[in-house]
């Protein structure tokens, strides 16, 4: 069992930030997120997220236009903002990654399948994501409210990456952070049959 400090660190201290302390974050900070986040369970071993970390001036000016308004000033001064993607061709390196059978097959002529594959697995590693990121000491501010299309054109103009969300990391601002919001009990979300 984890300590009630890792407990706390990991989830039930955890919140989502809107601002951030002007405390830069480092290539090898970013690294090793990923190092930790690659191991999400995703079907058939398919890791199809794809991350683009958004850290430079530049960068973030060629984010900043794709953003909602209520996002704005919360990405532009995060030290990096995190797009969340899946690769659409995310199967093709199914021969290296499920070695085990010919399951690019399964997905290969289907873009119905690959989409609802890719999103979903790619969500779920960008939830380890942010698991791994609170775990090496950085604060997370996920963000949904931006245009895909053209976020997508401007970052992916292949036309094969699809962004899912943002995610903002670095060091929270717990001054601009909201008192924590309800949750529902365990009886009112669960059931056990």
């Amino acid at each position: 069992m984890l300590t009630d400090d890792t407990l706390d660190t990991l989830f039930t201290q955890a919140r989502s930030h809107n601002g951030w302390l002007e405390k830069d974050i480092s290539e090898a900070q970013i690294q090793q997120i990923y190092a930790l986040m690659k191991f999400a369970p995703t079907a058939a071993n398919t890791c199809p997220a794809r991350l683009t970390f958004v850290k430079s001036d530049e960068a973030k000016q060629r984010l900043k236009p794709h953003l909602d308004e209520g996002n704005v000033e919360k990405a532009m001064s995060a030290p990096v903002v995190t797009i969340i993607a899946y690769d659409a061709e995310f199967y093709e390196k199914l021969p290296f990654l499920f070695p085990h059978t010919d399951a690019k097959s399964w997905y290969e002529g289907k873009p119905d399948k690959i989409k609802s594959v890719g999103e979903m697995n790619a969500t779920l590693q960008g939830a380890y994501f942010m698991m791994a990121a609170r775990a090496v000491g950085l604060d997370c501010g996920p963000m949904g409210g931006f245009n895909n299309q053209t976020l997508d054109a401007t970052f992916f103009p292949e036309g094969k990456t699809k962004s899912i969300f943002l995610c903002g990391i670095g060091h929270g601002d717990h001054s601009k952070i909201f008192p924590r919001s309800p949750r529902l009990s365990f009886d009112k979300a669960c059931d056990i049959i």
